[in-house]
This record gives C-alpha cells, sequence and structure tokens, in this order.
C-alpha cells in the first residue's frame, strides 16, 4: 500500500505501465491481457516483449503504452513499474527508465525495490500480491497486478474482466480470477501518481490487434504467397506459427526444414514450380540463405525472405532488436547480385510492405528481402486496419508453345516470360551457372556482360511510384532513417513541429535499389542530414553515403540494441544538432 504522498504525472503521451517478474511469473500473459483491456475499451496501445538470454524461463517484462489516439512506439520514461517479484528484473533497468514522478510497485513479501529502481527517485508502493491470490482459492498473482495496473491507467474494471473472459476457459478459473482482478482493482484505489487516460475519442475505422510478426504474414498470404518453407529461429518463429494455419484455410502449405539452408532452396523450388514463395528468419539465418538466394538472383526466380533482426552478430541477442542486418541484406550476396530490400516502417506497415515486396518479386522474378526487426515482430499494437493495397503480384509467363521461347530473353525492361514447368514448348534450364539468352549454360564474355545488365536493368528501372518513401514536413534539415528506428524518429520530430520547429523525415521504405533521383529530390532545399538507425556502425549511413549524394552537412545518430531509441533523446539531439 501506498508509503509516500501521491505525485501526479502528465499524461500527454499516454501512460506507460511495465509489468516484470521472472520466468513462470506471468507478466506476459498479464501485459497481453492489459493491451486487450485497453483495446476493449476504445484506447490505442502497444506492448513491447523483453526477456533475458535464457531460451526457457528467466526474467521477463512487459512494456505497454496506452492512449486514446494512435501510437507506434514507447515514451521516454515510465509511470509505472509493476513488479511481480525482483528476480534478476534489475536487468531491465536501461529498458524501464523511471522518474521522480513514477510509481514503483513490488510484491510485498520481498521488499524494498533494488536500488537501481529507487535512484531515480520514484516512489515505492508494497502491495501483498501473491497472498491476495492466495486469498481467493484458484486465482494467480498476475491477475491481481493486472486488476493494479489496469486501475493505475484509469481503465474500466468491465474491460479488464472482458480480457480476462476471453483467455480464461474454465468456469471456476474465470471466477476466481476476475474476483483477483477486483482485489487488483481495489488495491490500487488511493495510490496515484498517474494521470489516468482520458475518455477515448470516437472509432472512426475497425482496428486490429496485432503483432508485426502477424501483420507481416497476412501481408504475404495477401499478397498471394502460397508456400512457405522455414526453420524456427528468435525472433521470427510466431510469424511462422500463425502463417501455417492460415495457409491451410486456404489451400497453401508450410513445411518445416531441417535447417535454413533447405529452406531457402525448397521456396526457390516452389517458386520456380509458379507458387509465390516466402521464408522467414533472423541475422543467422539470413547469413546461411546468402548462396541460395544468390541463385534466386541467377535464375531469376521470385522469393520472399523476412528477416526479423535481432543483436548480432553470431547467437547475438536473440530477444532484443538491433538494424544490424542492412549490411549483409544490400550487399551481402556474392558476384554483382541485384535484388529488392524493403523495410516496414511500423507494426501495421508491417502489412502492406510484405505484400508490396511480394508483388515486386513476382513482377520482377527477384528475390525480395524484408528487414523487420524483434521490437515490431514480437509487439503487439492496437491499430487502424490497414487500407487493403490493389497491386499487380502477376508473373509474366508465356503462351504454350511460344515460338522462339528464351527463358532470359534481353528484353527493354529486363523482365522476360518465366515458363512454368509442363507448359508445352516452354521447356528451359534454370541453375545458378550464367547462362545464354535460351538457359543453356555459358562461359561466354557477351552472355554474363548481356545477363548482367538484364538482371541489374529491370530493378533499376521499375516504376515504384511512392511508396518508396515517406517524405513528411518541410525544413532545411532533414531526418533520414529506416525500419523501427523511424518510430522514435517520426515522434521527435513531430515533438519539435509542435514547438515550431520545421525538420523534413524522410523514411525509406524501399532500401535496394536506392532511388536516389527520388532521395535526391526529396532533399531540396535541404542543406544538413541526420541519419538515425539502431546499430553499432552507421550501417545506413555509410550505405546511402556510397550511393547517394548527400548535403556537405551530414550526421550519423546511431547506436546498437537493446536499448530502444527514444523519442525524447532524438527531438533533443535534432534541435541541438538542427541550430549547431
Amino acid at each position: 500500500m501506498p508509503n509516500a504522498s501521491p505525485q501526479k504525472t502528465h499524461a500527454a503521451g499516454g501512460v506507460s505501465i511495465a509489468l516484470a517478474g521472472s520466468g513462470g511469473s506471468g507478466v506476459m500473459t498479464a501485459g497481453t491481457l492489459l493491451l486487450t483491456a485497453a483495446a476493449g475499451a476504445g484506447y490505442y496501445g502497444l506492448m513491447v516483449r523483453t526477456s533475458g538470454p535464457q531460451i526457457r524461463g528467466g526474467e521477463a517484462a512487459a512494456l505497454l503504452r496506452i492512449a486514446p489516439h494512435p501510437i507506434d512506439g514507447l515514451d521516454d520514461r515510465f509511470d509505472a513499474l509493476v513488479a511481480l517479484d525482483w528476480g534478476n528484473v534489475q536487468r531491465f533497468a536501461d529498458e524501464i527508465p523511471l522518474a521522480a514522478h513514477s510509481v514503483v510497485v513490488g510484491e510485498e513479501a520481498e521488499g524494498e525495490a533494488p536500488e537501481i529502481y529507487r535512484a531515480s527517485g520514484a516512489r515505492y508502493v508494497a502491495v501483498p500480491f501473491k497472498k491476495t491470490a492466495k486469498s481467493i482459492a484458484g486465482s494467480w498473482a498476475n491477475m491481481v497486478a493486472l486488476g493494479f495496473a489496469g486501475a493505475l491507467a484509469g481503465l474500466p474494471r468491465e474491460a479488464l474482466h472482458e480480457a480476462a473472459k476471453g483467455t480464461l476457459k474454465k468456469a471456476e478459473t474465470v471466477a476466481a480470477n476476475l474476483a483477483a482482478i477486483d482485489a487488483g482493482v481495489a488495491a490500487a484505489q488511493g495510490v496515484g501518481g498517474v494521470t489516468p487516460l482520458p475518455p477515448p475519442g470516437p472509432r472512426s475505422r475497425a482496428r486490429w490487434l496485432i503483432s508485426g510478426n502477424e501483420a507481416a504474414g497476412f501481408g504475404a498470404i495477401r499478397g498471394g504467397v502460397r508456400f512457405v518453407a522455414a526453420y524456427p529461429i528468435t525472433p521470427a518463429t510466431e510469424m511462422l506459427e500463425w502463417m501455417a494455419p492460415a495457409l491451410a484455410k486456404i489451400g497453401g502449405a508450410l513445411v518445416q526444414a531441417e535447417d535454413e539452408l533447405a529452406s531457402v532452396n525448397m521456396i526457390v523450388g516452389a517458386s520456380y514450380g509458379g507458387v509465390p514463395s516466402l521464408t522467414a528468419t533472423a541475422g543467422p539465418g539470413l547469413a546461411l540463405m546468402t548462396e541460395g538466394i544468390g541463385l534466386a538472383v541467377a535464375s531469376e526466380t521470385p522469393i520472399v525472405v523476412v528477416d526479423v533482426m535481432r543483436g548480432g552478430p553470431s547467437t547475438g541477442i536473440p530477444a532484443k532488436s538491433e538494424q544490424g542486418d542492412l549490411a549483409i541484406a544490400t550487399q551481402g550476396l556474392h558476384g554483382d547480385a541485384p535484388h529488392l530490400v524493403l523495410a516496414p516502417t511500423s507494426i501495421a506497415d508491417c502489412v502492406a510492405t510484405t505484400q508490396w515486396a511480394v508483388a515486386l518479386a513476382e513482377k520482377l522474378q527477384a528475390p525480395a528481402i524484408v528487414l523487420s526487426d524483434q521490437f515490431l515482430g514480437q509487439s503487439r499494437a492496437v491499430v487502424d486496419r490497414p487500407d487493403e493495397l490493389a497491386l499487380d503480384a502477376k508473373r509474366i509467363v508465356p503462351e504454350p508453345n511460344a515460338p522462339d521461347y528464351k527463358r532470359y530473353r534481353d528484353t527493354p525492361s529486363g523482365v522476360s516470360p518465366m515458363a512454368v514447368p509442363g507448359n508445352p514448348g516452354t521447356v528451359y534450364t534454370a541453375d545458378g551457372l550464367e547462362h545464354s539468352e535460351g538457359g543453356i549454360p555459358s562461359g561466354n564474355v557477351r552472355d554474363h556482360q548481356l545477363q548482367l545488365d538484364k538482371r541489374a536493368r529491370k530493378i533499376a528501372q521499375h516504376d515504384y511510384g511512392e511508396r518508396w518513401a515517406d517524405v513528411e514536413g518541410e525544413g532545411e534539415a532533414a531526418v533520414i532513417t529506416f525500419g523501427s528506428a523511424s518510430i522514435a524518429a517520426r515522434e521527435a520530430v513531430a515533438r519539435l513541429a509542435a514547438q515550431g520547429v520545421r525538420v523534413k523525415l524522410i523514411v525509406l521504405r524501399l532500401i535496394a535499389p536506392l532511388r536516389t533521383a527520388e532521395l535526391a529530390r526529396a532533399l531540396d532545399g535541404v542543406s544538413r542530414v541526420l541519419v538515425v538507425e539502431q546499430n553499432h556502425s552507421a550501417q545506413f549511413h555509410r550505405y546511402l553515403r556510397s550511393l547517394a549524394d548527400l548535403p556537405a552537412r551530414q550526421q550519423s545518430f546511431h547506436r546498437p540494441g537493446p536499448l530502444p531509441l527514444r523519442p525524447g533523446e532524438l527531438a533533443e539531439t535534432i534541435a541541438a544538432w538542427r541550430n549547431a
């Protein structure tokens, strides 16, 4: 119960609450139900998962932000930390920044919170979560914590009940845990310190509660993917788990391969047979797939590889986010191997960008790599239902018995008809060897030059339209970013705009091929550029500098995971850099 007078916070950015505990304490379940309750009450919200290095068990935290308006990322500070126990939870101190106004809530039986959480001056409140749960037969301590956290945020008790009833199945379990939620709500009365959420506004459109991995899977299916082969790997596995039953419902199939090499070769084979195909992996898997992706380049076979990036190199930090695979995605294939690299800009955009990747791969007969990451893939959010895209995802195929059919004919567009096996009169050889226009393996200089030019031309000349990037705002200073880093950057630029500080924002969705002419137009009138990304070596900045004519006054803001980028720190950095 409260041991100091409550202090009020400012909830302009919504309410931010972290739920933490050791393995088996149920914090992820409580966090998921809290987000579900927020959605049911009419709010937008986001839940970011973070956990320790153990494969099973270990400490975990659910980081939530709830607001009456759309949100894509976390805020600068958390209004409350609710810990079911303190077992190694101090490891999340950098990821759960607190302020003097914050409230730290801990299990009464474990005494004071660790010093690292008290250093901010946050007020400590002890609550007997376990004792309360034991007093209600059949209930769980995490449901008491759910009620407490929901009450702090100002969510209706009914919304918390409905969220729990949607997950719990047995009648006696439901009744006991609804009582536990009510006990948590009662315990939170008078604690204060968190400004409750204002009433939500009216809904103008349908909303989804979805993760980035699920969104990417849905976008792939919407784009026409009907075959997936993959090997489980954190943090991409949930995408595969979602797609397996979804594909079965529409006549598609998902195969768990023996490893990543088999996965990529299976989808190359399936696509050669005429079925749009995809695999999902993380950095270590992408490294293993590079030869297979090169085969798809040489044989002009469309495939999509979704890379849900995590900390690296090697095994790295599987449960933490980082944008460290950009270099291998853009430049990691052997030989001259033009291909597509795209990056979604938000959880909701995982739908559209993955669908677009499928369409481009099919249209251009080329591999497409989609750079998601752990933040986007494993976080869940309440989002407005994404608009459906009308995209042309059809391959160019020859007529049966097409006269003088040449699979790799040098066409003005660089795209040549791709026959499906069994189509009469259109047989051809597809392998990794260089070849003539007819597909015959060749070491001839002319054939190699012609095919290199053809493969490069079809990627470079295609009209990608306005979707290549989001270009927002005006000003002589511009921020360029991509992927999940754009979430904090967009909020930072919006905060500055509210203060009258004009900064242009350019978020690349199509990274390769880099649209240098379009980027130059977007930078017209810009005299200085700040490139924002989440990796150790400024890979995005170096990539842009290698291909684009950036203004002379340019600077990089980069750091590796697992520490997320915060809108407040970016706003301060942008303002100082702009005025320097």
